[in-house]
């Protein structure tokens, strides 16, 4: 092994500890500007959305992945395994942050709004409705779909907010 190798490796660790950082605070950044744009809905889009959605997703997601798993919680418990699956899809998809600023010739706003975007479309729009932990996505209005994507846009810039001053502190920039 090169001398180089435990750098790159201690490089790569704090790259993805800055990241499980800047998901963490990504989502509690999205998380009001999500609930401020569903308030500014329309009554007849909020009734929609809500009639089609069968719950939280995450809550969903968290009673699924536990009833595979052979766990049977209790509603506090599957409470606690929802925070962790929401801020958990977090915290794994903020790496993709550092990864485009390391690898691409983007900038912090760019490869923050298409990490952002990238969430919004892979995870909310595919992966969610796929696993069924959402109504498929024809029974929400098209307001809901704006929402999460604007949502996941400031969750994107968020990350690279972190992630660039966790580097500028560090003095490691890409």
């Amino acid at each position: 092994m090169s001398m180089g190798a435990p750098m790159r490796i201690r490089g790569v660790a704090e790259d993805l500890g800055v990241a499980a950082l800047a998901g963490y605070l990504g989502t509690t950044v999205m998380e009001p500007v999500s609930q401020k744009l569903y308030e500014l809905e329309s009554d007849t889009d909020r009734a929609q959305e809500d009639a089609a959605r069968p719950g939280p997703p995450d809550r969903i997601a968290a009673e699924k992945l536990t009833h595979l798993s052979g766990l049977n919680l209790s509603d506090a418990q599957l409470d606690r395994a929802a925070v962790v699956a929401h801020y958990g899809l977090a915290i794994s998809w903020a790496p993709l942050y550092g990864l485009l600023r390391r690898t691409t010739a983007l900038g912090p706003i760019t490869a923050g709004l298409a990490t952002g975007a990238a969430m919004s479309v892979l995870a909310d729009e595919l992966m969610t409705p796929a696993f069924g932990f959402s109504a498929p996505n024809l029974d929400y209005p098209l307001v809901t779909h704006l929402r999460g994507m604007a949502a996941h846009l400031v969750f994107g810039l968020a990350v690279a907010v972190v992630t660039e001053t966790a580097w500028s502190l560090r003095g490691r920039r890409p």
